[in-house]
């Protein structure tokens, strides 16, 4: 029985024209080759499954070719079919990872004073470069710099950055880009006719996304998904159950609920991911991209960079209007996080499971992204009237800074016939007159101050308590934690007191406070001169 060749291996591009998404250095070789300016030293950069080591070969090849075709190596002769083979006694690959020694570039360099025994060109092929020591840089510069004129080096890399200036001076350099999901697609499609395999368009463009650039890893996901499903035609639902990927259906289902803030539906879809045997670290890569799709569809209202279904693309649209960017940019964040966690983490589904939970409850965390979602969850039910005001929340304890006084109101107790009146005891606080008209400007002014101050702080003013303080001086008081944080900082406080001295001339310092168990609200504050008319009232002198 004949040995398997994998797919990748057995479709590398033999000449320049079956190469795929490198035209620009394509073309540049070429017509290097067709008019005889070649090089003596190139060095290929970009990432993995790009077509590096393959152009190499063809350009080992073309330099050697009897017959050369528009500076395509013919593939016919026999030092084309040498190199093909791997026998070539002019064409050396070097694999950097292990052979990075000083002693191995030493051999190099004894080799090449000689020239080739058959052909025009001895070759050199360095494949991850970066790999090789200081001290075997160092023994390779002199051989870069001045090479006999038989000799051709071709560096290959994926880390650029690591390789010495020294020896980038000395090469032509060509940067590989990551090729895209169309032409890798495509490519799939003329495999699958020639091996005679069924397939369809959405499965193939899958594969092609998760290749993320690379032609040599999208054509073995590839394979593998064919292996599995061998004889039977490779649909796009089989090539998620091989992958253990999740269909966009999915992704957008979660969002739905995540941005509902519905922890235990969230819970529920992971839950139904790993009881299908889903691989965790892969459906959070996804769901990241989903994100960004999403992202990018409400950032600048372009589909043609998403690639995807109209199927898809009509729930994205959908999306724009249910989460914010803002929002979605701390998904991403939390999630991005998630997939350094879950690197090396056992308990891949209980980090899965938190990070779901710090997405649906933004008040459990005290970062920025987090108050900056609850703000915008405050804000958006304030204008659907959501809100229920706490008790005491539309009047304020007086605690005045200055002697002050309280009266028991007994026309309260009178309307209900008991003490306390319907509400309870009812406080009443007399203020000097300034500090009564002060207050009583705030108080009917709030709703436009906080208005006018903006959407950021709004939410958190709106649940503030006005309380008289002292001469030129308010008091605002919160039920809620949250929004004491807000309204509390200085710069709030000090925009307030701007607002208020500009539109109203008055000049009045803010402060604020927690409210407590104690803080009944009802009370009701007057001037001096109206006390002074309500003779029915028994009154109580405290000091502050």
């Amino acid at each position: 029985m004949a040995a398997y060749t994998a797919l990748y291996r057995k479709w590398r591009p033999g000449t320049f024209e079956d190469v795929k998404g490198q035209d620009h250095i394509v073309t540049t070789l070429k017509n290097q080759i067709k008019t005889g300016r070649i090089g003596h030293a190139y060095l290929f950069c970009g990432t993995r499954g790009t077509g590096k080591t393959t152009i190499a070969k063809i350009l080992a090849k073309a330099v050697n070719c009897e017959h050369p075709v528009d500076g395509n190596p013919c593939g016919e002769c026999s030092l084309c079919r040498s190199v093909s083979s791997g026998n070539s006694v002019n064409v050396v690959e070097i694999d950097a990872a292990s052979n990075n020694g000083v002693d191995n570039i030493r051999e190099i360099r004894e080799e090449t004073r000689y020239s080739p025994a058959e052909g025009k060109y001895r070759v050199y092929i360095i494949d991850e470069v970066h790999m090789l020591s200081t001290g075997a840089f160092n023994a390779l510069l002199k051989t870069l710099e001045e090479p006999p004129s038989y000799v051709i080096f071709i560096l290959a890399t994926t880390e650029v950055h690591k390789i010495p200036v020294t020896v980038l001076s000395r090469c032509q350099r060509y940067d590989f880009r990551r090729i895209s999901g169309e032409t890798i697609a495509g490519r799939l499609s003329e495999m699958a006719a020639a091996e005679k395999i069924e397939t369809d368009e959405k499965a193939l463009r899958y594969i092609a996304k998760k290749g993320d650039g690379s032609m040599r890893d999208a054509i073995s996901l590839f394979d593998q998904c064919v292996a599995f499903y061998y004889g039977e035609q490779l649909t796009y639902e089989k090539v998620l159950e091989v992958l253990g990927a999740v269909d966009n259906e999915v992704f957008s289902r979660l969002l739905r609920i995540v941005a509902a803030g519905d922890t235990a539906g969230s819970l529920h879809i992971i839950e139904e991911i790993i009881l299908q045997g889903r691989e965790l670290s892969q459906f959070v890569l996804d769901f990241i991209w989903y994100m960004r799709n999403l992202l990018l569809l409400e950032a600048s209202g372009e589909e043609e960079n998403l690639d995807m279904t109209p199927e898809d693309l009509g729930r994205l649209k959908e999306e724009t209007e249910l989460v914010d960017g803002e929002t979605l940019m701390r998904y991403i964040r939390v999630f991005s996080e998630l997939v350094n966690q879950m690197r090396y983490a056992a308990g891949k589904r209980v980090l899965l499971e938190l990070a779901i939970i710090r997405l649906t409850k933004p008040q459990m965390e005290e970062n920025m992204d987090s108050v900056i979602q609850r703000l915008k969850e405050l804000e958006r039910r304030l204008d659907a009237g959501e809100f229920t005001l706490p008790k005491g929340s539309q009047a304020a304890v007086g605690t005045g800074g200055k002697e002050q006084v309280k009266t028991k109101d007994r026309s309260a107790e009178e309307d209900s016939g008991q003490p306390g009146g319907k509400e309870g005891n009812i406080q009443t606080v007399s203020l000097p007159k300034a500090q009564y008209e002060d207050f009583m400007l705030i108080r009917e002014q709030w709703g436009r101050i906080i208005k006018e101050l903006g959407t950021s702080i709004r939410p958190a003013l709106s649940e503030a308590v006005v309380e008289p303080f002292g001469d030129g001086e308010i008091m605002l008081g919160f039920w809620d934690e949250t929004c004491y944080l807000i309204g509390s900082r200085e710069s709030v406080l000090l925009e307030l007191a701007d607002y208020v001295r500009l539109n109203y001339q008055k000049a009045i310092v803010f402060k604020a406070r927690m409210l407590g168990s104690r803080d009944t609200g009802n009370t009701r504050y007057i001037s001096d001169e109206e006390l002074k008319t309500k003779i029915h009232m028994d009154i109580v002198t405290e000091n502050s």
